[in-house]
């Protein structure tokens, strides 16, 4: 057979024949590394160690010292609990059961299913580890696949899709269980060292409403028991920080029934809000952003040029409908309108970068059963931005907004993280200009000395990106703002600059999201900061407390000489002890607590959310304090740090 090159981790390479597995790369490479061998990641997918390879590619060959090695193990995870199910309850019918980020879920079908249902199925999933059954891939002929699940429509159906054109087809055998599966899995049950079933909930078929319902069971799994009991605390505390709940304690937002997966803001929620608006527009006025405004309804031919029509509606996305033999839409991003704002002037090179940046609302057909408060929407306000500009100006443009980007996120606590998402199978355009937009990223990541992952084939079709993550306080990693160079949305749409030769040009559109959406951004730094804002976004950043109602004039004159802050009174007759543990649990940075003493001095008593006071405080010193606080974004209340 012929040969074919593959390429190492460290950039080395290696000669093998074509055919040959991940498994035998191993063992060329070393007999340690060959007995050690669990999986591949071959061209950025993980892969069984039996996989051929049939073309020069990238391999990483994967042991249980490897990052991916938990991917595989919940993967076995996933077939475990099938095989639970299936002892207790002959009758269900398994649909899929991929590994996720957090463990893995299976889909089932034909047995009914409760939480209630998850311990004794734990209990049979946790002898089955015990039992430390190898777990063996095993080939059967296509038709006999098809005899094989003759009674599971949802099998036949991936061995059609999935599996189409595979004869054999790969099951996995542990025991008495066997799994149409293309892996990879560990060699044995009994390398799960910590199992978890969490949830219960139901989903579609293929996540399409008109399919069956199923049952999704979820749970988690990792090679030892101390790593399960960290993240299952991990696990407590993100509920307790879970961004729906603290928003009903602090009157944040709602999701209305009327309008799933839409948000109402409450009046607190919406000062948040306004600071993150009035924020980034200050960082758009730096970069040279000037603000526009689009429609939210559009023809869909608008979207037509640009390729978007096509991926959206192909994927359900798009909300469309015909009227007056038009068919209409309402936008799923803003890219187009900025486009044509472009086009209405004819530009010189001299204009060049034009910029426009716009809060875009935009809609997105999200599944019902994906929507989660404010993290996943169907209704969301983009933080959006596009520069059009000229070839040579392409990494001054990146840079500009990367350093951008880490002074905001720092201003929030967050660590930033960069994904250099790469061309993908349904990439437009040639791969001459992908790899000059590459590049750009690239050099633009160097430059500032920042590390980044990448992801191969992740990119959107018109143009690679650095996606921009944000780890939080819990150390969960969140997908916020992007960076994107785009040869191709100009070019189709024939956006031109007059160039110095006198020549039309096409110019190049980066687009760009700092905070991303507004939801999503503010559904993350509710769970970050648990609800205890930084006093510059906090929705109530001063509340007055007068021990009694003789002091609630002098609690207004206090409050009035505050005015420009948000600041409250709270003048219900409540008992002074009341007062403050309501605040407290309203999480406001500062309260300021005025009795007669206070009053006959023309002071205040301090005290913030971390029960720290100063008694006596100049009225002067405390508002002095309070400005530079909110000036300079401290992440904490400051004023009693140190004394």
């Amino acid at each position: 057979m012929s040969d074919i090159t593959v390429t190492l981790p460290d950039g080395s390479t290696l000669g093998v024949s074509a055919g040959e597995t991940v498994e035998d790369v191993a063992y060329h490479i070393g007999e340690g590394l060959g007995r050690d061998t669990v999986a591949g990641v071959v061209d950025g997918e993980l892969v069984s160690k039996e996989e051929p390879l049939v073309e020069d590619c990238r391999i990483e060959i994967v042991t249980a010292s490897s990052e991916e090695y938990v991917d595989v193990l919940r993967h076995t995870a996933a077939h475990v609990f099938a095989q639970a199910l299936q002892r207790l309850h002959p009758e269900a019918q398994l649909t899929i059961g991929p590994y996720t980020d957090e463990g893995f879920y299976y889909d089932v079908y034909g047995v009914d299913l409760d939480e209630d249902d998850l311990d004794e199925i734990q209990a049979e999933a946790e002898a089955i580890i015990d039992e430390d059954l190898p777990v063996e891939r095993v080939e059967m002929d296509r038709e006999d696949a098809r005899e094989f699940y003759a009674d599971n429509q949802f099998k036949r159906d991936i061995l059609e899709e999935e599996a189409a054109g595979e004869d054999p087809v790969s099951f996995y055998r542990q025991g008495e269980f066997q799994d149409l599966c293309k892996g990879p899995h560990v060699a044995s049950t009994g390398e799960i060292g910590g199992f978890e079933l969490l949830d219960i909930s139901a989903a579609y078929w293929r996540g399409d409403e008109d399919n069956e319902t199923l049952t999704r069971v979820y749970g988690t799994a990792f090679a030892t028991e101390d790593e399960l009991d960290d993240y299952l605390e991990m696990r407590a505390e993100a509920a307790e920080r879970d961004h729906r709940k603290i928003a009903q304690e602090l009157d944040l937002f709602s999701i209305p029934e009327h309008s799933p997966g839409c948000a109402h803001y409450h009046p607190n929620g919406m000062a948040i809000r306004r600071e993150l608006e009035e924020y980034v527009r200050e960082h758009n006025d730096d970069l040279g952003f000037d603000e526009v405004r689009t429609p939210e309804l559009n023809k869909a031919d608008l979207w037509k040029p640009t390729g978007h029509y096509e991926t959206f509606t192909e994927n359900g996305e798009m909300f469309a409908w015909e009227q007056d033999d038009t068919e209409y839409g309402l936008k799923p991003m803003n890219c187009a309108n900025h486009a044509h704002i472009y086009d209405d002037t004819t530009h010189s090179y001299r204009d060049l970068p034009i910029r426009f940046s716009e809060f875009g609302n935009v809609y997105r057909n999200e599944q019902s059963g994906e929507l989660s408060g404010l993290l996943r929407v169907r209704g969301l306000t983009q933080d959006d931005g596009h520069a059009f500009v000229r070839p040579d100006q392409i990494q001054e443009e990146i840079l500009d907004i990367l350093r951008s980007i880490e002074e905001i996120y720092g201003h929030f606590g967050l660590d930033v993280l960069y994904k250099l998402e790469t061309r993908g199978e349904d990439a437009m355009g040639s791969e001459e200009i992908w790899e000059q937009a590459t590049d750009a990223l690239v050099d633009a990541l160097r430059a500032e000395d920042l590390d980044y992952d990448v992801e191969e084939g992740e990119a959107a079709f018109y143009g690679p990106k650095i996606g921009v993550n944000a780890r939080d306080a819990l150390g969960r990693e969140w997908t916020i703002g992007t960076v994107q160079v785009d040869f191709n949305i100009p070019r189709n749409l024939d956006l031109t600059y007059v160039g110095e030769d006198n020549d039309e040009h096409h110019p190049v559109m980066i687009h760009r999201a700092l905070l991303g959406s507004f939801e999503r951004f503010m559904g993350v730094i509710i769970e970050h900061f648990n609800g205890k804002f930084p006093t510059w976004i906090a929705p109530t950043q001063v509340r007055v407390l007068p021990i009694s109602d003789d002091n609630l004039d002098y609690a207004r004159e206090v409050a009035e000489e505050l005015d420009d802050y948000r600041v409250e009174v709270e003048d219900r007759s409540w008992t002074i002890g009341k007062k403050i543990q309501q605040t407290h649990e309203d999480r406001v940075p500062y309260m300021l607590v005025v009795g007669g003493n206070e009053e006959e001095a023309g002071t205040v008593s301090v005290r913030d959310r971390k029960e720290r006071e100063a008694n006596d405080v100049s009225r002067d010193e405390f508002r002095a304090h309070l400005e530079r606080e909110v000036e300079q974004k401290h992440l904490e209340p400051t004023f009693l740090a140190g004394r």
